[in-house]
């Protein structure tokens, strides 16, 4: 393509980012979630906290920090501070999905949505963990340690905290989350521990390790420190598939009782699908989509795998891995869109008793199996920080020759995503916002310290 069509299209780009920003007292606070003129709103012309990560990070990339700053400021104020999540009232310290400005008696005030009008009904889990990823990114940026600082901030960071590691009937260092309360909101059969939310749990404890101000009794940070190694300890356990693993995993015996068993979660080899011993190279590898009781979900998910290199999870070894997995199955995780959000996607049968026979959701559309293109900021960092910089402009490559041509749609359906998403909406401010943000860390990878996590050297491996 000439590169004066690619010049335009970034033009472009920037342009309907300018123009997607909401204002509220005449202060840029977020964006809104899509500008499709040609289809109902909905809930797109309000700020998405998920959607507006990757704005956010893209401002900050460009020296424009107020806005975050505001709405950092703003989605703090809006923070549920109820003491029980019951009759339709949010937990304390869970954030909104989303906010609109709205006008009562002649002034503006802002409307947040906790979930009361999502699908389902399901409050958003991953808002609460990506705040705290954005403030340290902020931090990060700006050197302005001070506004983390601010008590209200402090109390905001601790309800998040105090909400997540509330004790529950789990035995497990992850978190127990219902079908739909990340960015895959639809019944998909990610009940129970699913892999995003346990890579942003990781990211937000190691965040709020960073943030949080020593008080006199350090409870939170001796809970943060225990915690993350457990967890770490745990996903990268039992969470992690190559072909080592899949051998093992084959050979288990089940039924196994006592505290020293290798098939500690009684998963039956059995269930291992017929897909996997074809698709899974012999260099390649990847964390699980989620765990539980006899129960490992072998599809591969692409947030919380590529979120995993990011906030060094995954060791420098999986890491590789992760990408050697995305390099060989190029066809099927990217085709003619970075990037698939799960593979492979349900069909026939399983289709209808694990989606509800959700027609959103059919095989190879939506979260089902969709092509993303939010996620190529996500895989472009990845590859960058594993060194891996042809697949991330071999990505862009593909990303930028239909984007603009397509009118940034929301997502692509098909097995490689070649058609643009039967009710995907055009001008999506995330996948405008991935597209540029992948170009700037590209042209700029120091900006990849804002969403790069390292490894602490001082964190005491725990072992079960």
């Amino acid at each position: 393509m000439p590169i004066s069509v690619k010049t335009d299209s970034i033009t472009e780009a920037w342009r309907t980012l300018e123009n997607s920003i909401i204002f509220y007292r005449k202060r840029p606070i977020g964006t809104v979630a899509a500008r499709d003129c040609q289809r109902a709103a909905l809930n797109y012309d309000q700020c998405f906290v998920r959607d507006f990560i990757t704005s956010g990070l893209l401002f900050l990339t460009q020296g424009k920090t107020e806005i975050v700053r505001n709405f950092l400021i703003e989605t703090l104020a809006l923070q549920s501070h109820e003491k029980q999540m019951d009759f339709f009232k949010p937990g304390p310290g869970l954030m909104p999905a989303s906010f609109k400005v709205d006008i009562v008696d002649g002034k503006q005030v802002l409307i947040a949505d906790f979930g009361e009008h999502a699908i389902a009904r399901v409050p958003p889990v991953d808002s609460c963990l990506w705040w705290i990823i954005l403030l340290r990114a902020y931090v990060k940026a700006t050197k302005d340690i001070s506004l983390a600082y601010q008590p209200e901030f402090q109390q905001g960071i601790k309800l998040i905290l105090d909400f997540c590691l509330v004790h529950r009937f789990a035995m497990y260092p992850t978190m127990l989350v219902p079908d739909g309360a990340f960015m895959i909101d639809r019944r998909m059969g990610v009940y129970g521990n699913p892999l995003e939310i346990q890579v942003l749990f990781y990211a937000a404890l190691v965040a709020a390790s960073e943030l949080l101000l020593p008080d006199d009794s350090g409870v939170h940070l001796d809970t943060i420190n225990r915690r993350l190694a457990a967890l770490e300890y745990h996903v990268k356990e039992y969470y992690w598939i190559d072909i080592n693993r899949l051998n093992e995993i084959y050979r288990y015996q089940g039924e196994e009782f006592g505290k020293e068993v290798a098939n500690k979660f009684n998963i039956y080899p059995e269930s291992i699908p017929n897909w996997l011993t074809e698709w899974l190279p012999e260099t390649g590898g990847y964390l699980a989509g989620n765990l539980g009781p006899s129960q490992l979900d072998f599809r591969f998910f692409a947030l919380g795998n590529l979120m995993a290199i990011l906030v060094s999870l995954a060791s420098e070894e999986e890491s590789q891995k992760i990408m050697n997995l995305v390099e060989q199955r190029w066809d099927d995780l990217i085709g003619s869109m970075p990037m698939k959000i799960c593979f492979p996607a349900l069909e026939g049968l399983e289709w209808k008793i694990v989606t509800g026979s959700d027609p959103k959701n059919r095989a190879w559309s939506y979260h089902n199996g969709g092509n993303w293109p939010v996620l190529l900021w996500l895989l472009v960092a990845a590859a960058l920080k594993t060194g891996r910089v042809e697949l991330a402009n071999k990505a862009i490559d593909v990303a930028q020759s239909r984007l603009s041509q397509d009118e940034w749609p929301e997502y692509y359906d098909g097995k490689n995503g070649r058609l643009i998403g039967k009710e995907a909406r055009k001008y999506q401010t995330w996948t405008i916002s991935g597209f540029l943000m992948a170009k700037e860390l590209v042209a700029n990878p120091a900006h990849l310290n804002l969403i790069s996590f390292e490894k602490d050297p001082d964190m005491i491996t725990c072992v079960n």
